[in-house]
């Protein structure tokens, strides 16, 4: 099912434009005739030189991948585009300073006119305007058990976990079981009020929290008992497991069946 949804994400102009430009020179260099005509050379084989770059990229991409905690296809291209990109600069430098120039500048453009789609599938999420808006939901109703996730739009671990957290409210949602999102980078003053760091250095980019009765009770990533943040793969298994979801869901479902049973018992006494 995934794999069926990541297909249909690659036919929309910005995976298919990227997947182009990251494999330009790999695939003019091994097209005869082209490869003549643009390079101005005899023999299309890879020198030394382009050998070590293409291999430093495959290396990169692996390990970038793997620390960016890269779940899907979908989620593995766009943590590599970066680096194919910057790779296929230099490559293309190294052949010839104008294609490097032109590239570049294709490179920029493209970037601007075609940005990462974002996720626009079923949700029940709901996004808080300032940490204010935040905290008066948390107080509004204590029984509400609130899952909040504290992202930026900048950071790349940040928009795959979108669609990953989108699926989950839409599974799990219930009047006592509630999902929401805040952006650090349009309301810092929430970064300091739940200790969530938007720098992008602090590695606490995206932050899942768990609050019962307005109180946080849980959080991943979380820290050690040396203050050391331990790492956290953001897919939907691992959230559901972390969280306890499916014994909080039919706990919260079991608690509103309760509430409205009495609240029936009222009426007809009354």
């Amino acid at each position: 099912m995934a794999l069926k949804k990541d297909f249909k994400l690659l036919v929309k102009p910005y995976y298919l434009i990227n997947i182009l430009m990251s494999l330009s020179y790999v695939i003019l260099k091994n097209i005869p005739g082209v490869c003549n005509f643009i390079f101005r050379t005899d023999v299309c084989e890879f020198d030394g030189r382009e050998t070590e770059i293409l291999f430093f990229l495959v290396v990169v991409v692996m390990i970038r991948s793997r620390k960016s905690g890269s779940v899907t296809m979908i989620n593995y291209l766009s943590a590599s585009f970066v680096y194919t990109k910057i790779a296929n600069c230099i490559l293309w430098y190294h052949a010839d300073i104008y294609m490097g120039a032109g590239y570049t500048l294709l490179f920029l453009i493209i970037a601007i006119l075609f940005p990462e789609p974002t996720y626009d599938g079923p949700s029940n999420v709901v996004y808080f305007g300032s940490s204010k808006h935040l905290e008066m939901e948390l107080e509004k109703d204590p029984r509400i058990v609130w899952i909040v996730c504290f992202y930026t739009v900048w950071n790349p671990l940040c928009v795959n976990l979108a669609p990953v957290f989108a699926e989950i409210s839409v599974k799990y949602n219930l009047d006592l079981l509630k999902f929401g999102k805040i952006d650090l980078g349009r309301y810092p003053d929430a970064s300091k009020r739940f200790l969530v760091s938007d720098s992008p250095l602090s590695k606490q980019l995206p932050t899942i929290v768990m609050f019962k009765e307005g109180k946080e009770v849980s959080r991943r990533p979380t820290f050690d008992v040396k203050g050391k943040l331990m790492k956290f793969l953001f897919s939907e298994q691992n959230i559901v497991a972390a969280f306890d979801l499916n014994n909080q869901y039919e706990s919260c479902k079991k608690e509103a069946k309760d509430g409205n049973s009495k609240k029936s018992l009222n009426k007809k006494k009354n």
